[in-house]
């Protein structure tokens, strides 16, 4: 069974950075496609950001483009999201989540059915 586990969450300042992690075990990581989602309260969960397969192609949401960057590092079973000028708006659990499914476009990474196993989240906070 895939297992998937978030961290580097935590409380920072508007305008900060913050770092989160996601290590995956249980199977060949290069089969999955790795993608971040995070759930804002009151609201449903939203696409973040994904990378595939091989670290090649990457995809992120309009609303985190040019301040969030993510990344895989096949060797250590972990992907990264350097989350920069953080927003009070970006307060949410972030979730990591791994596919073996086949994805060829942003709407096919950014559906959250397609993705098979999921972390239990770790929270973000951005205070103004």
């Amino acid at each position: 069974q895939v297992q998937v586990v978030e961290s580097g969450g935590g409380l920072v300042q508007d305008g900060g950075s913050l770092s989160l992690s996601c290590i995956q075990s249980g199977r060949d990581f290069s089969d999955y496609a790795m993608g971040w989602f995070r759930r804002v309260p009151g609201k449903e969960r939203e696409f973040v950001a994904a990378v595939d397969k091989i670290g090649r192609n990457f995809y992120y949401a309009n609303s985190v483009k040019g301040r969030f960057t993510a990344s895989r590092d096949n060797a250590k079973n972990t992907v990264y999201l350097q989350m920069n000028s953080l927003k009070p708006e970006d307060t949410a659990v972030y979730y990591c989540a791994a596919t073996a499914y086949y994805c060829s476009d942003y709407e096919c990474f950014a559906a959250d059915n397609l993705y098979q196993y999921w972390g239990r989240g770790t929270q973000v906070t951005v205070s103004s």
